[in-house]
């Protein structure tokens, strides 16, 4: 068995933690530069108020006392994740941290009459711990504990912790799940399917598995055997990212030449110190830029391109050097530039590197210095960002100039900022 841990409303649920005149108002939080929702309350919800909606069509919602907006504090969040998954640790031997609101525990052959006060007891403690509400949900498989968890937070009467651990249980909630909301599908997978006549996941279930095979791959053979009980999906290989990306928009219009290839060289380090800590390689790299699409007025301006690394890297200098040298090929002059970033694809695993024949002693020496002088890095980064940098990217404690006018303090990561009480 399998319970999926799953923080609720999570970036609004830290900002009332430390503000608890927030409870029961609607509150969003924003995304980098205050652009657009991205974490709503139920409250903001029932206001109507949709994902990814601009905030300025929202602001006189915040002018007229409705609603309460906070800026995006990923410090806090970060802290406030790592204290609610050190709590699951103790609980049980083994979880998989899924995103920064979502871990699986893994329950192994517990019974009923075992893993549902653990459950209602976890879900106690975390809130009464850390101030974080958390649904759970438990199924035989990660697909279904994940729908579970869906219908604890959906409705009240679960009291936090809904288990589909029966045939019955598991047809109910297949018939009461629209496909796109099926973990494996989502809104990317539902459009073909739909299409097809597959409305929910019971749908989805009823079709025989080679036609699932023949419209979905592997992938969605597995997400069917999931579905029919069949615990087949592995995190641990599932884990490994296909693509990692870093990218940022700018608060203002970037025209130089040399600061724009400052921040695609920030970007690319950021994907080669991801790919290390994933102990991955990347086999491509792929930069793109983009003018302000808003600004009908400018001309336009969205340029991609990309090179292969042979072999796959994750150094820091491989990688930035490749994404410089995709950089200088679509750069073109007279343009105000508002967004940029890097893509690093063709992932593998890090010590299953197939050399070319004839590689050459000096590239051998070369590249083992690269790696040396980036896990230095690693490890002095690790007291304090950006402490060791290459020469081409910005100076050290830079500033993105990240528009943040509305967010709260680091209530418990910065000295400066703990909270007062009077």
């Amino acid at each position: 068995m399998f319970a999926l841990v799953d923080c609720n409303n999570f970036f609004v649920s830290c900002e009332r933690v430390f503000q608890p005149w927030l409870e029961g108002r609607a509150v969003v939080v924003l995304s980098n530069n205050d652009g657009c929702v991205v974490a709503r309350s139920n409250e903001a919800k029932a206001l109507g108020i949709k994902m990814g909606t601009p905030f300025f069509q929202v602001r006189g919602l915040c002018d007229s006392g409705r609603l309460e907006v906070r800026s995006s504090n990923y410090r806090l969040y970060g802290d406030m994740s790592g204290r609610v998954m050190r709590l699951l640790r103790r609980t049980v031997p083994q979880v998989e941290v899924y995103s920064i609101d979502e871990a699986f525990m893994v329950l192994g052959d517990m019974k009923p009459e075992r893993y549902m006060p653990l459950c209602r007891e976890t879900a106690e403690k975390v809130r009464r711990w850390t101030g974080i509400p958390v649904s759970i949900g438990v199924a035989p498989t990660r697909t279904l504990a994940k729908m579970a968890s869906h219908f604890a937070k959906r409705y009240p009467a679960y009291r936090g912790v809904c288990a589909i651990d029966s045939v019955e249980k598991r047809r109910k909630a297949l018939e009461l799940t629209p496909i796109r909301e099926v973990w494996g599908v989502g809104w990317r997978g539902a459009p073909k399917l739909e299409a097809s006549g597959v409305r929910t996941a019971a749908d989805f279930a009823g079709r025989p598995e080679e036609w699932v095979l023949r419209h979905m791959g592997i992938g969605g053979v597995r997400t069917w055997k999931e579905l029919h009980g069949e615990a087949v999906i592995n995190r641990d290989i599932e884990e490994r990212k296909q693509s990692i990306c870093t990218s940022r928009s700018f608060p203002e219009l970037i025209e130089d030449r040399d600061e724009l290839a400052a921040r695609v060289s920030d970007f690319a380090a950021a994907c080669a110190r991801k790919l290390r800590k994933e102990d991955s390689v990347a086999g491509k790299v792929m930069v793109f830029l983009g003018t302000n699409r808003f600004r009908e007025d400018l001309p336009q301006y969205n340029p991609t391109g990309e090179a292969e690394l042979d072999p796959p890297a994750n150094s820091t200098q491989a990688i930035v050097k490749a994404a410089l040298e995709v950089f200088g090929r679509i750069y073109s002059p007279g343009y105000g530039y508002k967004r940029a970033g890097v893509i690093v694809g063709g992932t593998g695993q890090a010590d299953l590197v197939q050399l070319s024949l004839f590689d050459r002693e000096e590239d051998r020496e070369s590249r083992e210095k690269s790696e040396t002088l980036s896990e230095l890095m690693d490890r002095i980064n690790s007291h304090g960002e950006n402490l060791l940098r290459l020469g081409v990217q910005r100076p050290g404690h830079y500033s993105d100039g990240i528009r943040r006018e509305h967010c709260s303090r680091l209530f418990t990561t910065d000295w400066n900022e703990l909270l007062e009480i009077r």
